[in-house]
């Protein structure tokens, strides 16, 4: 990316701090119909509503731009969703709206294709950071992407993250748990960490809806309690493996970002803590607190005293702006208002560690 405006001094406001969320999703055309079974692909039904499904599963969580339409009597087929999601400009006037300087964009949770044959996993990797790639391209020097890889082909996968960070991915985005049976602690995965170290670049960790790989029991998940509770459970668990199994000491420089407030790991830091010092197949060589330093979590949580708990026991150098943008429960209020912090540990929430760790340190932007 070609870069001439310092990211410090951007603002589509003028002089305001800038604000960069690393928690934003995107639906391109190019990420969908990939494959007979698997898809992705978008049903409408007879009430109007689309729904997503993938191979047997069909997500029951609505989309707000199409609840808002179908309220105003209004028709929305899958161009609303192209539009409302995969527009550059109109992503860059709502990013306008919400002051945001920048954003890191990355593929919805669906799209993984950790389940699927491994072809398929690999070719589909590709095809969404090349597009990934394009689309940020057209976004005047404001976005960025989180890379893809299919993680249950480890190998293949190294190999996609060195391609996608040569087009411009500053990181790699991951599930929280079970890549094709695989999980954070699984030696096969070494290659991946090797990569991620080697190339100085973090990881996104962002749950999946687990119930896609059931098979035809998919929908048994009447309550879509897989993606509502189980993307925390998983998020955790990915810290937990990471840490108890070893990982962090074969591979202490790697960089993990989890979002959604960090799953349940600061507000049950604690029980972590003290349960470890008693598990015999830990394989941890230090303390837990001692790899919290390499660890990001985002303040994307609804209630104001649960943001504050997160700075308190977190601290601000360990915080990313995060909003979920794009999803069902997006926050579009400031992450950072209402915060007891100093102007310099707001600045780091906002942009200044974001700006460190995906080394965003310049931006090529039209004021």
């Amino acid at each position: 990316m070609n870069a001439t405006t310092p990211i410090e001094t951007f603002s589509p406001h003028g002089p305001a701090s800038p604000l960069i969320d690393l928690h934003a999703h995107v639906i391109l055309p190019k990420f969908y119909d990939q494959d007979p079974h698997w898809g992705p692909r978008w049903e409408q039904g007879d009430d109007g509503q689309l729904r997503l499904r993938v191979g047997h599963w069909l997500l029951t969580l609505g989309i707000p731009e199409q609840k808002a339409a179908l309220a105003r009597g209004e028709k929305f087929g899958i161009d609303g969703i192209m539009n409302a999601w995969g527009n550059p400009a109109g992503r860059l006037k709502a990013m306008d709206a919400l002051q945001q300087t920048a954003q890191i964009v990355s593929i919805p949770s669906h799209c993984y294709m950790y389940w699927a044959d491994a072809a398929f996993s690999v070719r589909f990797a590709r095809v969404c950071n090349d597009a990934l790639a394009e689309y940020c391209g057209n976004g005047s020097g404001r976005l960025y992407f989180w890379g893809h890889a299919p993680l249950n082909v480890p190998a293949e996968a190294a190999k996609e993250i060195r391609r996608a960070a040569s087009i411009g991915a500053r990181g790699l985005s991951a599930g929280g748990s079970n890549f094709g049976g695989l999980d954070f602690d699984s030696a096969e995965l070494d290659p991946v960490w090797e990569t991620l170290c080697d190339l100085d670049l973090p990881m996104f960790v962002h749950g999946y809806n687990q119930s896609v790989t059931w098979g035809e029991r998919a929908n048994d998940d009447r309550y879509e309690t897989t993606s509502i509770v189980g993307m925390n459970y998983d998020e955790t668990k990915c810290f937990w493996y990471l840490t108890v199994g070893g990982v962090l000491d074969r591979f202490p420089n790697l960089k993990i970002y989890i979002t959604h407030g960090g799953g349940f790991v600061p507000y049950q830091f604690g029980r972590l803590e003290e349960t470890v010092k008693n598990l015999d197949v830990a394989k941890n060589k230090r303390p837990l607190r001692d790899y919290l330093k390499n660890f990001w979590f985002d303040p994307e949580l609804h209630e104001l005293p649960m943001r504050q708990a997160l700075v308190d026991v977190v601290g601000a150098d360990q915080l990313l702006y995060g909003t979920n943008f794009g999803g069902s429960d997006a926050i579009r209020t400031d992450l950072t208002q209402g915060l007891r912090l100093s102007d310099p540990d707001r600045r780091k929430i906002r942009y200044e560690n974001a700006v460190k760790l995906c080394r965003l340190d310049l931006l090529s932007a039209a004021t």
